[in-house]
């Protein structure tokens, strides 16, 4: 699908404006430091990437596979969306702790796609 980065760049990119909003008005007063800093680590990482699958849906001079798009998305969503389940999870003490093993591996997607993408312009 050529359009797959385009549709999920906007649609993590409009989530991310709304969950900042979210973590800066409502949650503000019921997280501590700590668990609003990771709140805020997942829509920082989840915009960033955001913007990186609009350019690459646009592919300026470039024809990009679509696995490395794959990897962009997937690794935001195990990312972003498995910290905001340990953050809202646990201010309801029912931490959801088999999303703590998530988060690394949404990290590794997002890592996979950069190095597929250096590879593809070193290649």
């Amino acid at each position: 699908m050529e359009n797959l980065g385009l549709i999920f760049g906007a649609f993590y990119g409009a989530t991310a404006v709304i969950f900042g909003a979210f973590g800066a008005h409502l949650l503000k007063k019921k997280l501590s430091i700590e668990q609003l800093q990771s709140f805020e680590t997942g829509v920082k990482y989840q915009m960033y990437h955001a913007i990186v699958l609009l350019l690459l849906g646009f592919q300026v001079n470039f024809n990009i596979p679509i696995h490395i798009i794959y990897a962009f998305i997937i690794g935001i969503l195990l990312f972003s969306f498995s910290i905001y389940g340990l953050v809202l999870s646990s201010t309801k003490n029912k931490k959801l702790k088999f999303l703590g093993p998530i988060t690394p591996l949404g990290g590794l997607f997002l890592v996979l796609g950069w190095i597929l993408l250096l590879y593809e312009f070193v290649s």
